[in-house]
């Protein structure tokens, strides 16, 4: 991915829209706090699989490997998705995709076509301590590259992936309260957006 911070063309599509997804209800009212007042932040209560988007976060590790939490899932739905996971890491990273850093990949399906591998974690299934910054890095590092990377051809990835669906970062095998981890992804909205509706 490059960055591109050309916006030409943005006015012509929907707007962005990030949809935060819980399965329990204690991220789920979290969530909906955060979502309140923020254009583009809408919120759903159930399987992130359920949402109708371009694209899924993947709030990773480090190298890649999908064998727990909702990573697991999106393996088991996506039968190639933790290989290519892997080979991008390997291609752009040389192995190891640190935490605050994102990169997306194809899923091999018509919708949702992309995943972004967003890492909360270095090693799989790793416990975050109390006063992690994890899910900020990884929240912010998921919209750095919507807002102004771009495909390999040059596509700017926001004029592919108008939508993304996105659960928990670090909530499940990291231990993350979900009140720290929607404070941190407001943050990080609110850092990459600077308080405007995103076009």
């Amino acid at each position: 991915m490059t960055a591109d911070s050309e916006r030409s063309g943005d006015e012509a599509q929907p707007p962005l829209r990030l949809t935060l997804c819980a399965l329990e209800e204690p991220l789920a009212a979290a969530w909906h706090d955060i979502a309140a007042g923020r254009d583009g932040i809408t919120t759903h209560q159930g399987s992130v699989l359920d949402v109708q988007a371009d694209a899924v976060v993947s709030p990773a590790n480090s190298y890649g490997w999908m064998r727990g939490g909702v990573d697991a899932v999106y393996a088991r739905t996506f039968p190639d998705l933790e290989e290519h996971v892997r080979s991008a890491v390997l291609a752009y990273h040389g192995g190891e995709l640190p935490v605050g850093e994102a990169l997306l990949v194809p899923t091999g399906a018509p919708r949702p076509a992309w995943l972004i591998s967003a890492p909360t974690m270095r090693e799989p299934g790793e416990q975050l301590p109390g006063d992690t910054v994890h899910p900020y890095l990884a929240a912010r590092a998921m919209l750095r590259l919507w807002a102004g990377a771009a495909l390999d051809n040059g596509t700017p990835v926001r004029h592919v992936v108008r939508s993304i669906a996105m659960p928990g970062l670090g909530t499940g095998i990291g231990g993350v309260s979900p009140q720290l981890c929607a404070r941190q992804v407001a943050a990080a909205w609110d850092e990459v957006f600077a308080h405007a509706p995103p076009r």
